[in-house]
């Protein structure tokens, strides 16, 4: 606590002035707390380099060289003593001699840094046993993810890691990579390792030794997913699985036998390899749905111990998330450019997996876009009625999906979604504001699982708020999958979706709605559950026609 109380003075005095002393004496001091506290080190030292950053442009500013100079000398220092720990340090320090036109990570950091390198930090803090990574074509995530290797490796040179991807090719360039970031004399490996230097490696065998490994098991192995990894490779406790593009193309990814047999070598030739504690770390082009990590999320999407993290090419706002610095990257131009491309040559599925990380069935789709109806405004004329219907959830990683249809006649125009996967509470008072907002007079709401009493719940607060609706529940005890197939073309003929998106849940629901296909695993089902569900409830509000008939006696 008194280093903390000293460094905040010095850290005051940093940023009051344009003086290289602060920072001096702030490098006396953070080893100290490095040993006491590493997690408050490390925070204290990334605030110290961004003021020092900011003082070293001042002073060149002014003419002063000299303190400019001393200063960036004390960024260098504190870099170097948060490399073997901190992994956006250990980027930074390796490649501080470099050439500028020759750095990696400098001009990209703006974006790998919290996009990818915060959760490598956490991968590497124990605070997750897996993480995926999904980027877009040459953005950077397998360089990244190799100086994470080498990194992992030098702190722990004794332990045994495995890097697999979909070719022997592929695996020989990431050895080539990683053999080059350890050995070249233009980053700085033995300086933050001095104890881990190169011992031995072979070009055949795909492996490196550093000083003080297990020689049974190297540092680190490289073999394709169909290479013979039962016997020669291990990944030790705490080591790392590093898998590499697995699937190797759209067309490989296409074949549902393949991906089969290649997630039954990944558990049977790479998870099995693993000892208890091991990472792992999984970049890869998501094609489809099926594909490895796929199922890997499907089984572990509630284990806070997983992680998945997909970066598209375009931001929320349409713009690209890879304008790097100095002219590298892609600009937003270049992507809607290949957008337009890929959709015109009718590859929306290539679009939408390689370069915004959302795989789906380009295939079997039920309610393809250009097959339903869209409307921009209501009808002028009164509706006949407004009714909802409610696919609940409890707590999991499944969608609340709440329906508001404005029905004209035969008409049915879907006004108003909530779709949204968070906690119960946060989203039951969602479902309540929905209904009192349209004014829906009649609802359904599914009684499976905690169903029935959301229904419940969801009635009393409408009426504590002086709206009226009458909410009937009903248990399903059909086959889901058939029952949208046979419900899909009334839901075609007889739909109206808004052609705007008006808010993020109508906009997630139609992504949903229209990925939906019964060619493989959907990971989500709960909108076109919960419009099969709509057209059922409707049918069944049908008046009768009577008709009198003679009587034969």
């Amino acid at each position: 606590m008194e280093t903390q109380i000293i460094l905040d003075a010095i850290v005051a005095s940093a940023e009051g002035g344009c003086s290289p002393e602060p920072f001096e004496d702030a490098l006396a001091l953070l080893p100290n707390l490095l040993e006491e506290d590493m997690f408050v080190e490390r925070a204290y030292a990334r605030y110290l380099r961004e003021v020092a950053g900011n003082k070293v442009m001042e002073c060149c500013a002014v003419g002063d060289t000299d303190s400019a100079d001393r200063i960036m000398s004390c960024i260098e220092s504190i870099l170097k003593l948060n490399a073997r720990d901190d992994f956006d340090s250990y980027m930074l320090f390796m490649e501080w001699n470099r050439p500028p036109e020759k750095k990696f990570y400098q001009p990209r950091r703006h974006v790998l840094y919290p996009k990818v390198v915060v959760h490598l930090q956490d991968l590497a803090d124990d605070e997750l046993d897996f993480l995926s990574i999904s980027m877009p074509p040459r953005t950077g995530k397998s360089t990244t993810c190799i100086f994470y290797l080498t990194w992992t490796m030098g702190r722990h040179p004794e332990r045994a890691n495995v890097m697999s991807g979909h070719s022997d090719k592929l695996t020989k360039g990431f050895h080539k990579e990683a053999l080059s970031i350890i050995t070249d004399p233009t980053y700085r490996f033995a300086e933050v390792f001095p104890k881990s230097e190169l011992y031995d490696k072979s070009m055949a065998d795909e492996t490196l030794l550093l000083k003080g490994c297990n020689e049974r098991f190297p540092t680190l192995t490289c073999r394709s997913i169909e290479g013979t990894l039962t016997g020669a490779v291990e990944v030790g406790r705490y080591a790392l699985l590093y898998m590499d593009d697995l699937v190797e193309d759209r067309e490989e990814a296409l074949n549902v036998d393949r991906m089969d047999k290649l997630y039954s070598a990944y558990l049977n030739q790479l998870k099995d390899r693993m000892n208890d504690g091991a990472k792992q770390l999984f970049v890869a082009t998501r094609w489809v749905p099926n594909d490895p990590i796929g199922r890997i999320e499907e089984q572990y999407a509630r284990n806070p111990r997983y992680r998945f993290v997909a970066v598209p090419a375009l931001d929320e706002n349409g713009l690209s998330n890879f304008d790097y610095q100095y002219g590298l990257g892609f600009s937003t131009a270049y992507y809607e450019d290949m957008r337009d491309s890929l959709i015109d040559a009718g590859e929306d599925d290539s679009w939408a997996a390689k370069y915004m990380g959302d795989p789906y069935w380009m295939t079997g789709l039920m309610f393809p876009e250009d097959e339903l109806r869209y409307y921009a405004e209501l009808p002028d004329e009164e509706c006949d009625m407004v009714v909802a219907v409610c696919d609940t959830k409890d707590r999991g990683t499944d969608y609340a999906c709440q329906i508001v249809g404005y029905v004209y006649g035969d008409r049915h125009y879907i006004h108003s979604v909530v779709c949204d996967n968070r906690l119960p509470e946060v989203v039951e008072p969602r479902l309540k504001d929905s209904l009192i907002r349209n004014d829906v007079s009649l609802a359904r709401y599914e009684s499976n699982s905690a169903g029935g009493r959301v229904a419940d719940d969801i009635q009393k607060a409408c009426l504590d708020e002086g709206h009226v609706v009458k909410i009937s529940k009903k248990f399903s005890t059909t086959n889901k999958e058939t029952r949208i197939l046979a419900d899909s073309g009334w839901i075609k003929e007889h739909c109206y979706f808004r052609s705007d998106f008006p808010d993020a849940d109508y906009k997630r629901f139609m992504s949903l709605l229209t990925h939906y296909t019964i060619s493989g695993k959907n990971r989500y089902d709960d909108p076109p559950d919960a419009m099969s569900m709509y057209k059922r409830f409707v049918s069944s509000m049908r008046k009768a026609k009577v008709e009198p008939v003679k009587r034969f006696m």
